[in-house]
């Protein structure tokens, strides 16, 4: 591993840690608090223990670490009430925060990323229409898994979840967190999988049978 890999490497973990230990400083409620950032906390201690036998790409880690500081912040203010998403709705005469809208975009945005470079890596699928309609669709999984979980949390807790949900009074609001994942999972692949190839290729984190499987 170079330097510029483990500086980087050093910058995203220790840059997280300490976003999350100021998260946890005051939140606007430590239940809500917990719920959300219990995905990031998990999602770093299986990168974590993994890194050594499946190291990813560095975009990924990139990504995964704007995921992860999202989750984090909407457990410090909650989604519905980001200072600076406050200040946007303000702003523009909006209905609702909208942060939690970019949340859940992005909740297919960077899950995208991750199942493709699962997928070449450790599948035999090809690059194509095949394999962009398989990520879709589990961005979509994955999306609507979350929305059960926050339905099923809702119900065992009742109103202390009411932050978590942060429906803001919208009745379609489950619907619209699923159809940002699905738009930003399309969009990721539109957007970042020429970018991804690259780095696949830059970095050699394939062995030579994922290079013959994968056409890269």
């Amino acid at each position: 591993m170079d330097k510029n890999n483990k500086l980087l490497y050093y910058i995203l973990t220790v840059s997280f840690i300490g976003i999350l230990g100021w998260s946890f400083i005051n939140p606007k409620d430590l239940f809500t608090w917990f719920l959300e950032v219990f995905p990031a906390v998990i999602g770093f201690i299986i990168i974590t223990l993994t890194f050594k036998r499946f190291r990813l790409s560095n975009l990924l880690y990139v990504l995964i670490w704007i995921h992860a500081i999202i989750l984090v912040i909407g457990g410090h203010y909650t989604y519905a009430e980001m200072p600076l998403f406050n200040w946007i709705k303000d702003s523009l005469d909006l209905s609702r925060n909208y942060y939690d809208r970019l949340g859940h975009f992005v909740q297919g945005f960077v899950p995208a990323m991750i199942t493709r470079e699962i997928l070449l890596r450790k599948s035999t699928l090809e690059k194509g229409k095949l394999l962009n309609f398989i990520i879709v669709s589990i961005c979509l999984a994955i999306s609507a898994t979350y929305e059960l979980i926050e339905w099923f949390v809702a119900e065992v807790t009742g109103t202390a979840a009411e932050a978590f949900l942060g429906t803001q009074g919208d009745i379609w609001d489950t619907q619209w967190d699923m159809f940002l994942a699905l738009c930003g999972a399309i969009i990721s692949l539109i957007v970042l999988s020429k970018l991804h190839d690259y780095h696949l290729r830059r970095e050699n984190v394939l062995d030579s049978k994922e290079k013959r499987e994968t056409n890269i």
